[in-house]
């Protein structure tokens, strides 16, 4: 059974609240999948996953949170190597321009990254918590 990641940031929960759709979009295409938030897990940890989706909502100026996920971020994002890895987040204002800087970010190292980042408008709808187990279920697929 392939083992997967689901690793995020959250300040008001929308961000989790998508963690834990996506988490059930991979568990119900039977993967073994685990939750947790990045001050939850260190990169050696992580880097046991063949399978990782880093969820961040943005902040300040359009950018990853700066005390616990960026830091995470940066030590992992050289040593991803073939792993396919997919993003997620929640924004409050704009038009989620970190999400587009976060993609670019990741094709720049060439990395293996499942479709567009999933970004959402401040908390899910119910529809929108549907695209996240959707998400899940085809990030599982991919």
């Amino acid at each position: 059974m392939e083992k997967v990641l689901v690793v995020y940031w959250t300040g008001t929960g929308n961000t989790e609240m998508m963690a834990e759709k996506i988490a059930e979009g991979l568990v119900l295409e039977g993967l073994d999948v685990t939750l947790r938030q990045v001050d939850e897990i260190d990169v050696d940890e992580a880097l046991t996953y063949e399978k990782i989706a880093f969820g961040c909502p943005s902040m300040g100026l359009e950018i990853l949170e700066e005390d616990e996920f960026e830091p995470f971020f940066e030590e992992i994002e050289n040593q991803l190597d073939s792993r396919k890895i997919a993003l997620f987040g929640s924004y409050g204002w704009g038009d989620g321009e970190w999400m587009d800087a976060w993609i670019e970010r990741v094709q720049d190292l060439n990395l293996n990254l499942f479709e567009p980042g999933l970004k959402i408008n401040s908390t899910p709808s119910p529809e929108e918590e549907e695209d996240c187990l959707q998400f899940g279920r085809e990030f599982a697929k991919y």
